[in-house]
């Protein structure tokens, strides 16, 4: 059978726990103009592939959905990816997760039982699928955490990640500040903790700015600690990510963390971010938690 070569296609593998989103993220892929298929059984993955590679074909953008839904999922999604990988198909796998708490809620909101759960129990479904799930999301390209994230904002995220790699064609970073109060990201790569800087919030007179602010960013940026810490994260940085690029990595997400995600990381994502974008890196910068302490007061 003739076939068309296959370097121009583009497949985005979409996976991971049940609930967490999987279907919106198709929704979005498709919106970009790729040609979705949701469950799809991993085994058909190299058909499909076969089919991308016939004369004539115009597709060239393909987004599946591919969970445990599939049966035998693991093994036969190893295999549909290695065949990928003989015939230099790109692609990449996209997993969504979220919290126990998060997923119990969506669960229990659709009335829908879960795909793993015994005797309806959904929790127990829930941590036996995260458990077959693990070693898979160890080997995505990228990691999303949905458990506090709208439909809305999952969509923007996947647009302006995957539109942004598409575009630029080199490594794509997202930046984000958040509190450890209100729990630490479980999608980010790289997490540092800057709470060892003196926290603006007990300045009365910068507790109302947040860190994007010129009165906090000042403050911040004039300490010792600071460009201290700068100086050595962002030579850290400077080694990684040539690396990360090197072993095929278009994706990463740091992390920068404080007690309530207004103040010092904030400021210090959006230096990390102006660093990493004059060295030539996609940026996408998110303030998960910026204001929320504001909220409570």
């Amino acid at each position: 059978m003739a076939r068309r070569d296959t370097s121009d296609v583009s497949f985005i593998i979409i996976t991971g726990l049940s609930g967490a989103g999987k279907s919106e993220a198709a929704r979005c892929f498709e919106d970009m103009g790729y040609f979705c298929i949701d469950n799809l059984p991993p085994s058909l993955v190299s058909r499909m592939a076969e089919l991308c590679a016939l004369p004539g074909s115009s597709v060239k953008k393909v987004a599946l959905v591919s969970d445990v839904r599939g049966g035998h999922f693991f093994e036969d999604l190893q295999i549909a990816l290695e065949y990928l990988r003989e015939r230099h198909i790109d692609y990449r796998v996209l997993f969504l997760q979220a919290s126990d708490d998060s997923l119990v809620k969506r669960f229990k909101e659709t009335r829908r039982p879960h795909p793993l759960a015994e005797e309806g129990r959904v929790l127990d479904g829930i941590q036996r699928e995260r458990s077959l799930l693990s070693s898979l999301k160890g080997e995505a390209d990228m990691v999303i955490d949905t458990s506090n994230l709208s439909a809305h904002e999952l969509r923007d995220k996947i647009r302006t990640t995957f539109l942004g790699i598409e575009k630029q064609k080199t490594l794509v970073v997202t930046v984000m500040s958040f509190g450890y109060k209100y729990g630490m990201p479980l999608d980010a790569d790289i997490i540092m903790d800057v709470r060892f800087l003196p926290n603006p919030h007990y300045i009365e007179e910068l507790r109302y700015f947040h860190g994007g602010e010129e009165p906090v960013r000042n403050f911040v940026l004039a300490l010792k600690e600071t460009t201290r810490f700068t100086k050595k994260f962002f030579d850290l940085l400077t080694f990684l990510l040539p690396n990360y690029v090197k072993e095929g990595k278009t994706y990463l997400n740091i992390a920068l963390g404080c007690t309530g995600g207004t103040h010092r990381s904030v400021t210090l994502a959006e230096t990390t971010a102006e660093f990493l974008r004059d060295k030539g890196y996609g940026i996408i910068i998110r303030h998960r938690d910026i204001g929320k302490d504001f909220e409570r007061v």
